[in-house]
């Protein structure tokens, strides 16, 4: 299959490049910058340059494409996270419009908090919460009525041991406030899976999503309480464990974190693994909070 990948080079775009080029698919990988060029290039990929913002450049590189990954978005600056949902939604749109009837456009979306003691789980529908503005299942619907075959692949914390998705926030914070908190009791939990299973996740669907819209969930662990991911933080940063109370979140985690840190986000992959025969194998997010190097 010819496959266009956006956020090619990024955290899980470049597992993601290398197994599909690994199992014979042929890549065009969007990248900014001159590094990402050479980076595509040592893989075998081809390259096409681009960005999220460049909509004139989404659609000439999926154009011809069997099938659409979409992994860009701008996780470098949170004071702008509005923007960058709505970036996100305009890039969706763009790709979606040149892909043909019965190609396939895979979107990235999140496990996300369910209602209260609920495991989410691939059947439910997306989340919809004025605290989280990203919308890319919502906008990959639109697409998918046009007869685009679409696969939402919702992730979790996905982690290795240099990034831990929304956790390698909360260390930068506890690196600068000295502490590692948790909201209340911290029993709230994140679901979790390693980066190297998450791209292996990414190209099954690739290779057997099919007409309609289909849902999986890249979830090994369903779910890790957040005191024990302050623990481990705490001990790698050599700093003290604290709890914060649900009405201070906001003040010491800011804004959108404050209000993720008190989110309970378990989610189940029971479906995902039956029906893409998915077996994560990689360590859990503890184990990789406990190996990383901190200093």
């Amino acid at each position: 299959m010819r496959v266009f990948v956006t956020g090619a080079t990024g955290f899980i775009g470049t597992e993601l490049v290398k197994e599909l080029i690994g199992s014979g698919h042929q890549v065009r990988g969007l990248t900014r910058s001159d590094a990402g060029v050479e980076q595509l290039k040592v893989v075998g990929a081809e390259v096409h340059r681009g960005n999220l913002q460049d909509l004139d450049s989404l659609r000439s590189g999926a154009t011809g494409m069997d099938a659409v990954v979409n992994l860009a978005f701008n996780h470098d600056d949170f004071s702008k996270f509005a923007q960058n949902a709505k970036d996100e939604i305009q890039a969706i749109e763009a790709l979606g419009s040149v892909l043909e009837s019965g190609k396939l456009l895979v979107v990235t979306s999140g496990v996300g908090p369910g209602a209260p003691g609920q495991v989410r789980k691939e059947s439910d529908p997306a989340t919809d919460s004025s605290a989280m503005p990203r919308r890319p299942e919502q906008a990959a619907q639109a697409v998918a009525a046009k007869g685009v075959h679409l696969a939402i692949v919702r992730l979790p914390q996905v982690h290795d041991t240099r990034k831990q998705g929304l956790v390698t926030r909360l260390i930068q914070i506890a690196r600068e406030k000295g502490i590692s908190a948790y909201v209340g009791d911290g029993t709230n939990r994140w679901a979790a899976a390693p980066l190297k299973d998450v791209a292996h996740l990414y190209r099954l669907a690739v290779e057997s999503s099919g007409p309609g819209v289909t849902t999986y969930h890249a979830v090994q662990e369903e779910g890790v309480p957040l005191r024990d991911i302050a623990e481990t933080v705490g001990k790698g940063l050599k700093v003290p464990v604290v709890s914060i109370p649900a009405e201070k979140a906001v003040e010491h985690f800011g804004m959108f974190f404050g209000h993720a840190a008190s989110q309970d986000m378990p989610g189940s992959s029971e479906w995902t693994r039956k029906t893409l025969g998915w077996e994560p194998t990689g360590p859990g997010m503890i184990e990789d909070l406990t190996n990383m190097k901190y200093f």
